[in-house]
């Protein structure tokens, strides 16, 4: 029983799991957890087909380096799971700790013996569900918040130029997690996404029955409001719909400047 017991501790595995590698390995501590790994990769090959639309989504911050991922599994249970929550910190705080430059490289760090997908790997084994390390975000600037809506389905983190009241950096971040914008401003937006707005008010236009000679000016109108409502400096403030968020920003500093934004969700394409 104290070997089983070992074994559960540095593993995570259920307790037959634990009896049976025990068994097959004949005690060989090193070789049970070779087991125990392996049957995590094989449950990990059975499940690869199936949907991983469940997981947890957490961010931090680490000076002015900010990171959110999202580690998502099959089911709400799982996701739930105080280890499975726990297994997610952990990586993220290898994230803030390390600062990986993509996904890729993220799941490439070491963590405790391992890489951080093998441990993913090894949790497979013991819920036997899919589970898959999914986005990876990240701003690095003078100052950075991070904000994680209850549930831990949806983080943001915000980037800006200068240090910030922490209240008011929050206010920030809560209006990504709401309001979902897509870019920073006007500018940031891409050229493929402008177009097909405009083409998108054209055709709307030409439906009302609107002159053609007024279709391009109509289609300018409802791009602007959609700027209105889809970048984050445009948008209207959550905590007062007369003030944009970019006079919200002014009035706590008139120098102040959001350099970068990020939003993950599990349901994220």
């Amino acid at each position: 029983m104290a070997e089983i017991s070992k074994l559960r501790t540095m593993t995570g595995a259920g307790m037959m799991d634990c009896k049976n590698a025990l068994t097959e390995a004949n005690n060989d501590m090193e070789a049970a957890i070779e087991i125990i790994r392996k049957k995590g990769q094989a449950v990990a090959a059975k499940r690869s087909d199936r949907e991983a639309s469940e997981g947890c989504v957490l961010a931090g911050v680490n000076g002015g380096f900010a990171a959110v991922l999202a580690l998502k599994c099959e089911t709400d249970f799982v996701a739930k799971n105080a280890d499975f929550v726990a297994l997610t910190q952990v990586i993220l705080d290898l994230a803030l700790a390390q600062k990986p430059a993509n996904l890729e490289a993220l799941k490439a760090l070491k963590l405790e013996g391992r890489t951080v997908q093998e441990k993913i790997t090894e949790r497979i084994g013991i819920t036997g569900e899919k589970m898959e390390l999914d986005f990876y975000e990240f701003v690095d600037a003078a100052f950075a918040i991070s904000y994680i809506h209850p549930g831990n389905k949806l983080a943001t983190i915000v980037a800006f130029s200068k240090e910030v009241e922490y209240q008011d950096a929050r206010n920030v971040a809560m209006q990504v997690a709401a309001m979902s914008p897509i870019s920073l401003d006007r500018n940031s937006v891409p050229a493929k996404v402008i177009e097909t707005e405009l083409e998108i008010g054209r055709d709307k236009a030409r439906e009302e029955g609107k002159p053609s000679t007024m279709l391009d000016k109509i289609a300018q109108g409802r791009l602007n409001k959609f700027f209105q409502e889809s970048t984050l400096l445009e948008q209207a403030f959550i905590k007062d719909a007369k003030t944009s968020v970019q006079q919200y920003i002014t009035s706590i500093d008139k120098d102040l400047k959001v350099v970068a934004f990020k939003r993950v969700t599990l349901n994220m394409e």
